[in-house]
């Protein structure tokens, strides 16, 4: 579960390295986004020389969440932290790699250019 004001670590080679939820994309009164919502995001660490800057507005998608999510046949997933992977305006990744276990529901919500850059997906 991730709200606003939450520092997000970027598991891809973009060239930012943390980022700050502002916003939930998917209406007005959503308080809080889980694996493969949209957001968007404030970049508030960045690599030098990288084409994405500090204080640039950003969307991303959550691939990561430390609180547990409950899958359809019982079981469940959490991870060590919360991570995003940031997105053009068409939904296509930034970054040519991606950093770190994803989780599975990113399939089910059709984002497969992530699932096919990942090294693992859980």
């Amino acid at each position: 579960m991730v709200q606003n004001e939450t520092n997000l670590v970027v598991a891809d080679n973009s060239g930012a390295r943390v980022v700050r939820v502002f916003r939930q994309i998917g209406g007005s009164h959503k308080k809080s986004s889980t694996l493969g919502d949209i957001v968007t995001c404030a970049v508030k660490d960045a690599a030098p020389n990288a084409k994405i800057k500090k204080g640039q507005v950003v969307k991303g998608i959550i691939v990561r969440v430390k609180r547990a999510v409950i899958r359809k046949d019982g079981s469940s997933i959490s991870f060590d932290d919360n991570a995003v992977v940031l997105i053009d305006g068409d939904g296509n990744p930034l970054g040519t790699r991606v950093f770190g276990p994803v989780a599975r529901e990113l399939r089910d919500k059709g984002y497969m250019k992530i699932i096919s850059l990942a090294i693992e997906v859980l």
